[in-house]
């Protein structure tokens, strides 16, 4: 895994895609949330958001 997000940040540096860099952190933010909160009383809310 820290190889695939190395190699991605050298990408993203190297051809100067710096528009996906919040891009990605979305992705994450948004994966962090489904995983913590999906077991939890909010995650009625969150599946509607979605």
């Amino acid at each position: 895994m820290p190889s695939m997000l190395s190699n991605l940040f050298r990408f993203i540096i190297k051809r100067k895609k710096w528009w996906l860099i919040p891009a990605i952190v979305l992705i994450i933010l948004a994966a962090i949330l489904i995983i913590f909160a999906g077991s939890s009383p909010l995650s009625p809310f969150i599946y509607a958001m979605f």
